[in-house]
């Protein structure tokens, strides 16, 4: 388990955000650090609270606490008994629980209602839409049956001349930018194994690369999440100081996918050396691809894909 004291104490989160990610009402956290001086969060210049990860840690073990029956003040009590004998609790995971509401309409149409809202560049309706996912569908149900077919389905449509590529663009940054601010509401756990996740060089098509980072994230794992188009020099050389346990590339082409076969030479020449693994649509149903690109399919889905790099950082761990 990862203790709370490893999570970094640099403010960042506004207290509304802290809201979301611990299930706390903002008045309730100001009441505790009123009446418990349970914390003490940075002021930024316009006086706004900014609390960092390990706050938002310990509101999380707090929160277990209390939940469990035991009052605030003795929840208080203990955190700081242990952290005065040199000892933090271990963290509770990342992602806090939620009630799901009844979803309007089935994923399917969520689809159609999110291609229509985003081909019409109507912003306000696309954001409305987004939030009622959140609140009705787990992130593997959005990022599979809602997400993923939108934007097979405005890529199509570009094909078939049926929209423009500047339209085609404005979707896809609608939807990067949606999947950044999800991406970093999770914390960063430190002694959590390491994953550095980006697409092969030339690969400019990333948002299927930033779904697996929020769901590896959101799964407890520290991700740093790369980008496009990585060159596979400048790649070797930060994992030659960074120390990831694994390299995740996906690629969308054969030319992408191609591009990676020296990675893995490359990579086997540091110490440690990093897992390599692939995923992408140039490598599903393709075993000429597979077999050219040194490293470790992931399978065709998000799901398969988790459980796999569950199952290999177990592996490494034991070796």
């Amino acid at each position: 388990m990862t203790s709370i004291i490893d999570f970094s104490d640099e403010p960042r989160y506004t207290i509304k955000a802290v809201s979301v990610q611990t299930g706390i009402r903002p008045v309730t956290l100001r009441a505790w650090e009123r009446r418990h001086d349970l914390l003490s969060p940075h002021r930024s210049d316009n006086r706004y609270r900014l609390y960092s990860e390990r706050d938002v840690a310990i509101l999380r073990w707090i929160k277990s606490r209390v939940d469990g029956g035991i009052s605030i003040s003795n929840a208080v009590v203990e955190l700081r008994q242990m952290t005065r004998s040199g000892i933090w609790p271990d963290a509770v995971p990342a992602a806090p629980s939620r009630t799901l509401s009844q979803p309007k309409a089935t994923p399917e149409t969520y689809t159609h209602w999110l291609y229509d809202a985003l081909i019409n560049h109507n912003e306000e309706r696309a954001s409305e839409i987004m939030r009622e996912l959140h609140a009705s569908f787990d992130l593997i149900t959005i990022f599979i049956r809602i997400l993923s077919p939108t934007l097979i389905a405005i890529g199509e449509a570009w094909y078939r001349g049926e929209i423009r590529i500047t339209t085609e663009h404005y979707a896809s940054n609608f939807l990067r930018a949606k999947l950044m601010s999800l991406l970093q509401a999770y914390p960063t756990r430190r002694n959590a194994p390491y994953i550095q996740l980006g697409c092969a060089p030339t690969e400019q098509h990333e948002l299927g690369s930033l779904m697996m980072a929020v769901l590896l994230r959101s799964e407890g794992y520290r991700v740093e999440y790369l980008g496009p188009d990585l060159p596979i020099e400048d790649l070797v050389d930060y994992a030659s100081y960074e120390f990831p346990n694994m390299i995740v590339m996906t690629a969308s082409t054969e030319l992408s996918a191609f591009e990676m076969r020296r990675l893995k030479e490359k990579l086997d020449q540091l110490t440690p050396a990093p897992l390599l693994a692939y995923a992408g649509s140039a490598f599903d149903h393709n075993p000429k691809v597979q077999s050219m690109v040194p490293g470790l399919y992931l399978g065709e889905n998000f799901e398969d894909a988790i459980e796999t790099i569950s199952e290999l950082l177990q592996e490494k761990e034991l070796a």
